[in-house]
């Protein structure tokens, strides 16, 4: 063997030893954005399982959310694309928090809602989980496939 393919067969092995060597971020090329779980509501008649808003029982106008700890207004969104018509909230679990909220209609209290959220440090990505979800003072049902709660309204 040669003295030039001596050095080019040792440079090569060097060189895949120290790549293969070399410690890897394992999150460096990982895009990670994981925002909190929105939470949805639908209001229901409670006999007939027909949707209030696409009824017209309840009109979207009439929708407030409630912080019950100091009585501000909470953000939200009504989602009315082809009759879906669903409440949605969004800011909750963007850090670690404890929410009491009351979903009003006319300034009628339809229902509460309490989370208990932490904001987590993954390995590579941060994370919300929820400790504690609660709703109180109506019936409810979640569907396990869309995170949708039906809240039953009498």
């Amino acid at each position: 063997m040669t003295y030039k393919k001596i050095t080019t067969i040792l440079t090569l092995i060097i060189l895949i030893i120290t790549q293969s060597c070399k410690k890897k971020d394992d999150c460096e090329d990982l895009e990670c954005f994981t925002p909190p779980s929105p939470f949805g509501f639908e209001l229901v008649d409670k006999l007939t399982g027909e949707n209030l808003f696409t009824n017209g029982t309840f009109k979207s106008i009439d929708i407030k959310v409630i912080n019950l700890d100091d009585q501000s207004n909470v953000e939200f969104t009504f989602i009315d694309e082809n009759d879906y018509n669903i409440i949605q909230i969004n800011t909750i679990g963007w850090k670690t928090e404890t929410v009491n909220y009351s979903i009003n209609i006319s300034n009628e209290s339809i229902f509460e809602l309490f989370v208990n959220a932490e904001r987590l440090n993954g390995e590579c990505c941060n994370y919300t989980e929820y400790k504690e979800i609660r709703i109180k003072n109506s019936e409810f049902e979640l569907n396990q496939n869309s995170g949708i709660y039906r809240i039953l309204v009498d």
